[in-house]
């Protein structure tokens, strides 16, 4: 798949990046040898295997789970955001 301006343009928008123009050349090629990595998986024969196959029979370590709200840390995130409201990240629409 080939990244040209018209995608790394949809790219910036909805990451809420901007792409120095000095840099554009560079990062559409490697998002495009990205992509094409990610394109050789799906090359691979996955028939008959289990969907939940795992390198290791061992089970996921897993901690209790105890709710718990401090909103200092969530003000902390929410500063670092381009757009936020009502302790929420407000990003673009993604469905066109």
């Amino acid at each position: 798949m080939l990244v040209d301006d018209t995608l790394l343009e949809k790219l910036e928008k909805l990451s809420y990046l901007k792409v120095d123009e000095s840099k554009r050349d560079e990062i559409k090629e490697q998002l495009s040898e990205i992509v094409s990595f990610v394109d050789n998986l799906s090359e691979l024969n996955t028939d008959g295997i289990d969907d939940k196959f795992a390198m290791d029979d061992r089970a996921t370590f897993t901690r209790e789970d105890i709710p718990s709200c401090d909103t200092h840390i969530n003000d902390n995130i929410l500063k670092n955001s381009p757009e936020s409201a009502d302790h929420f990240f407000v990003v673009p629409k993604i469905i066109e």
